[in-house]
C-alpha cells in the first residue's frame, strides 16, 4: 500500500485526494479538482518537495509504458512513470545506459527531470537534464506543451529542476550513452584525512568517469575526513574477465526502529572504514553495487524509526570548500548526530539546462540525520550558517527543513521560474519556502 510519503518520512503530510493516472488519454479535468495538486511518481525524494499537505497528489507511476527506443540514435522514449530500473533492464541488453542516474533506480524519469538528479560522473556529463531531448508537459488548463531547448524553451528550462510544479509531464525523449557491458573496473581507496581526499579526487576526476567518496563522520583530530574513494570506468570485455552476471536479490529491511544512533553510527563507521585491509582495491562489478548499493535493502529508511531522518546536501563553491567541509565534518563528529551514510564528490563546470536546478561547480556533501525534534532542527541552522557563509547553497529535492529567506537568497532566481507555475499545482516544499499559506 502507498502511504504518499517523502523517502525521509519528514514531515508528515495528509492527502486529501489521490489521482492514479494510468493513461495518457484520460488525465483529468484538473481545473475542476478543488484545491491544488502535485504530481507524485514514486515518493524518493528525500524532503517535502514530493508533498502537497491537504492537497491532492496526481499519481504518475501506472504511467510506464515505453514509446519508441532508437539505437541508431541512442535514445528512448517514455512515459513519465517509467522507472530507471525498468530503462536499464530494458537497454543494457542493447549495449547502452543512462547518461546519468543518481544512487536509486528505483525512481520515476519524470522525477529524474523534475529534480534534475545528478550522479558520480556530474565533472564530465552534468545532471540528467542535460541530457533531456524533449517531453510533453499537460497544464491544467488541458494544453499541453513539447518542449525542448527550441520549443517552448522557457518551459523547458523551468520544469528542469522544477520539482514538478510546471505542469505534469507525460513523457520524456532523452539521450543515453553507450556501453561495452554492465560491469565496471572499480578502485576503492582508502583515505586518512580531507587533504589526502583532496589529492586523490583531482587526478581520479580526471582519469575515471564516475568518482565519489564515502566519509567516515565520527573521525576526530589529524583524521577528520577520512573514508574510501570509489572511482570506475565500463569494463570492457575485451581488456577484463568479466564475472557471471548475478541475480540482485532484495532484502526487506526487518522492521521499523531506530537503528541509527550514537553507538551504531560509531561501530558502523570504523567497521565499514577497515573493512578493506590494502590501501587501494581492484574489482570488477555490476552496476548495481557500483550505482545503488542500498536498492538492495528494500525500505531500508525505516531504520531511523517511526520520525524519519533528514538528509542535508549542500554544495560550496571552490576556493571555499575545503575549510567549510573541514568545518561541518567538526561540527557533526562533535554532535554525535549523524549516520553511516555521508556522501562527498565534486561538481563539474558543465551547466545545466535547468532554471532551479542545484547542481554547480564545487564540493557536494550529503548527510543524513535521524530526526530527533528540535535538537536536529537546531543542530542543521548552524550547519545553515556554515554554507552561508561559504557562499554554497542547499538542494531543494533533498530538503525538508530550510527557511524561506535561505532559499530565496541561495536561489533568487526563484521570483523568474514562479512566473512559470502552473496555478493550479503546489507543494508543501513551495509554499514554505514562498511562504504561501496552504
Amino acid at each position: 500500500m502507498n502511504n504518499y510519503e517523502s523517502w525521509g518520512r519528514y514531515p508528515k503530510s495528509s492527502v486529501q485526494v489521490v489521482k492514479k493516472i494510468s493513461w495518457r488519454s484520460e488525465i483529468p479535468d484538473i481545473n475542476s479538482i478543488p484545491g491544488s495538486v502535485l504530481p507524485y511518481g514514486y515518493g524518493k525524494s528525500y524532503g517535502d518537495s514530493c508533498l502537497n499537505d491537504g492537497g491532492v497528489l496526481l499519481d504518475t507511476s501506472g504511467l510506464k509504458k515505453f514509446i519508441e527506443f532508437s539505437p541508431e540514435k541512442g535514445t528512448i522514449k517514455c512515459e513519465a512513470g517509467v522507472t530507471l530500473a525498468s530503462i536499464l533492464d530494458f537497454i543494457v541488453p542493447y549495449g547502452f545506459f543512462l547518461s546519468v542516474t543518481p544512487g536509486t533506480k528505483f525512481i520515476s524519469v519524470a522525477g529524474a527531470v523534475a529534480n534534475d538528479v545528478h550522479g558520480k560522473n556530474h565533472h564530465n556529463a552534468g545532471t540528467f537534464g542535460c541530457h533531456v531531448i524533449r517531453f510533453e508537459l499537460y497544464r491544467s488548463n488541458g494544453e499541453k506543451f513539447i518542449c525542448s531547448e527550441t520549443e517552448n524553451s522557457e518551459l523547458f528550462k523551468a520544469t528542469i529542476g522544477g520539482l514538478g510544479l510546471t505542469g505534469l509531464i507525460t513523457w520524456v525523449e532523452f539521450r543515453l550513452k553507450r556501453c561495452p557491458s554492465p560491469f565496471f573496473a572499480m578502485d576503492s581507496i582508502k583515505f586518512g584525512s580531507l587533504d589526502e581526499f583532496y589529492e586523490l579526487n583531482s587526478q581520479s576526476d580526471i582519469d575515471y568517469e564516475y568518482t565519489v567518496s564515502w566519509v567516515d563522520c565520527t573521525a576526530t583530530g589529524s583524521s577528520t575526513g577520512r573514508g574510501i574513494l570509489t572511482r570506475g570506468n565500463f569494463a570492457d570485455p575485451k581488456k577484463y574477465k568479466l564475472p557471471k552476471l548475478k541475480e540482485q536479490k532484495i532484502l526487506p529491511f526487518p522492521l521499523e526502529a531506530p537503528f541509527i544512533n550514537g553507538l551504531s553510527v560509531d561501530i558502523f563507521n570504523k567497521l565499514f572504514y577497515n573493512k578493506q585491509f590494502d590501501k587501494k582495491s581492484f574489482g570488477i562489478v555490476h552496476y548495481n553495487p557500483f550505482f545503488y548499493p542500498l536498492d538492495a535493502v528494500n525500505n531500508w529508511n525505516l531504520a531511523y524509526g517511526k520520525n524519519g531522518f533528514l538528509q542535508y546536501q549542500f554544495v560550496v563553491p571552490f576556493g571555499n570548500d575545503r575549510d567549510t567541509v573541514m568545518e561541518i565534518l567538526k561540527l557533526v563528529s562533535k554532535s554525535g548526530m549523524s549516520s553511516f551514510l555521508v556522501v562527498l564528490k565534486t561538481f563539474g563546470h558543465i551547466k545545466s539546462p535547468g532554471m532551479l536546478s542545484f547542481p554547480r561547480p564545487g564540493v557536494t556533501m550529503a548527510i543524513d540525520f535521524r530526526m530527533m525534534g528540535s535538537r536536529t532542527l537546531r543542530f542543521l541552522e548552524k550547519l545553515d550558517d556554515v554554507v552561508r557563509e561559504a557562499g554554497g547553497v542547499l538542494y531543494p529535492a533533498k530538503d525538508a527543513r530550510m527557511s524561506a529567506e535561505d532559499f530565496q537568497r541561495f536561489y533568487p532566481q526563484w521570483k523568474e521560474f514562479e512566473k512559470f507555475i502552473d496555478p493550479k499545482f503546489s507543494s508543501s516544499f513551495w509554499r514554505r519556502v514562498t511562504k504561501i499559506a496552504g
